[in-house]
């Protein structure tokens, strides 16, 4: 694969990596012992460091997007389509092998974000957010009467899902992505201006704080927490320092609408996908700017004037804020977790794992993306470069379009004892990643 990065800022490193990929020598049935989680005999086709391993979980569950394991082990998968009227799926392993024996769900709506806090369970759909109360086993009573915590939310089909994650002062963040490319006159138009000011981000483009505890709030009882961010569907909460932070989805486009600006290859590799940390009232600049990883700087965009060199101007990005980590074009960050768990070796303790679903938008070359990557961080902040953490999702062979990949990662979550779980969408299947240190 060809790269042609320079000068690039000290955490930004091309998706060819040096990081070495390993394999687990992996046990077979025969020798398991009692209690014990074994990998799949072939690291569920996974490429891992040396010292992990792989197994499904489970397969063909559905479009499975965030999940979330509780303290029993149960998997809940948020599904972006209902399957058999289930929208939340419940895996259950009852004899204790890793893999799912039982499978239940409920929820009549799609979506994509789930999670837990307290005693209850939180989900969405493109426009609400429900409360379940858990039980004493951490699963959801009375699923068919949750409470709406929000309703009302932009849905116009584009970058509609509506991610969800909470602090520790019962306040809700949500992900409410904009409806638009580049806020142009006429979205993704050759020839059409982009908005100035952009009205989409008075209902969209950014993350909204509510109360997770208050009922059936719209946008007049929350607050718009953090703006000119284009998508979000990956966000953590990072314990370690108490803050928000988000993975940006970057615009599409440039040689489509701008040919005589960017050719096909730097369409391709630009703009940066961006790990953001957000305070309360942050701009990240979205649509004026996006971030040139090969420049390592804010660049205005051509909607706006920019001619691919220009910087942020005043009123048009110039105040927005920088991003944490610059990872290459289009691989769509789907999820961000904050590693809390002691299984895995010290280094990973506190970083943060991102799931790249895969790219749609970079022919004529290869589609990228299609992985798990893992930044170190330290005082929450970034310590050293990203490296490839969970590879070979994709399948074998290149990919020129999304429809090659076998698997596309889209949630991440952690497991009572410390192992990272990984959802695909394509095909519906539930990954567990597990360390033995062999």
């Amino acid at each position: 694969m060809r790269t042609h990065f320079s000068a690039s800022p000290w955490w930004y490193i091309p998706l060819v990596t040096s990081f070495a990929l390993g394999t687990l020598s992996c046990s077979t049935k025969e020798d398991k012992k009692d209690g014990a989680v074994l990998p799949d005999e072939d690291n569920a086709e996974l490429k891992l460091p040396d010292g992990f391993g792989a197994l499904k979980v489970a397969d063909s569950i559905g479009t499975a997007r965030h999940l979330v394991v509780n303290k029993n082990g149960d998997v809940l998968v948020k599904l972006n389509r209902p399957k058999d009227g289930k929208g939340i799926v419940i895996l259950s392993d009852k004899d204790q092998d890793g893999r799912a024996d039982s499978q239940t769900g409920f929820g009549d709506y799609g979506g994509t974000g789930i999670t837990l806090k307290g005693n209850y369970l939180y989900a969405s759909s493109n426009t609400s957010v429900f409360r379940y109360t858990l039980n004493a086993d951490e699963l959801p009573e009375n699923t068919n009467v949750p409470d709406t915590i929000v309703h009302g939310l932009i849905d116009r089909r584009q970058h509609n899902s509506k991610s969800i994650v909470l602090d520790e002062n019962e306040n809700i963040y949500v992900n409410i992505g904009a409806y638009s490319n580049a806020c142009q006159e006429r979205d993704r138009t050759k020839d059409s201006p982009g908005m100035y000011p952009c009205t989409i981000l008075d209902s969209a483009g950014g993350i909204w704080k509510f109360k997770a505890n208050a009922m059936k709030q719209s946008y007049g009882e929350g607050t718009r927490y953090a703006t000119g961010l284009r998508n979000v569907v990956g966000l953590d909460w990072n314990k370690q320092d108490n803050s928000l932070y988000v993975m940006q989805h970057g615009r599409d486009n440039l040689h489509d609408l701008f040919p005589e600006l960017y050719d096909t290859e730097a369409s391709a590799e630009l703009p940066a996908e961006t790990l953001y940390k957000v305070k309360e009232g942050d701009d990240a600049g979205w649509p004026y700017v996006y971030y040139d990883q090969k420049q390592g700087k804010k660049i205005l965009s051509p909607e706006y004037g920019g001619d691919g060199k220009k910087e942020a101007e005043e009123g048009k990005g110039k105040d927005a804020i920088d991003p944490l980590v610059a990872f290459p074009a289009h691989m769509a960050p789907n999820d961000l977790l904050f590693y809390t768990g002691s299984m895995f070796p010290e280094k990973y303790k506190n970083g943060a794992f991102v799931a790249f679903h895969g790219s749609w938008n970079r022919a004529p070359e290869e589609q990228e993306g299609f992985m798990v990557a893992f930044v170190p961080f330290q005082a929450g902040k970034p310590s050293g470069e990203w490296e490839v953490f969970a590879n070979g999702f994709a399948g074998t062979g290149p990919v020129m379009s999304p429809g090659d990949a076998k698997h596309r990662p889209c949630g991440l979550a952690q497991g009572p004892d410390g192992s990272l779980y990984v959802s695909d969408d394509a095909n519906g299947t539930i990954y567990r990643i597990i360390y033995s240190g062999k």
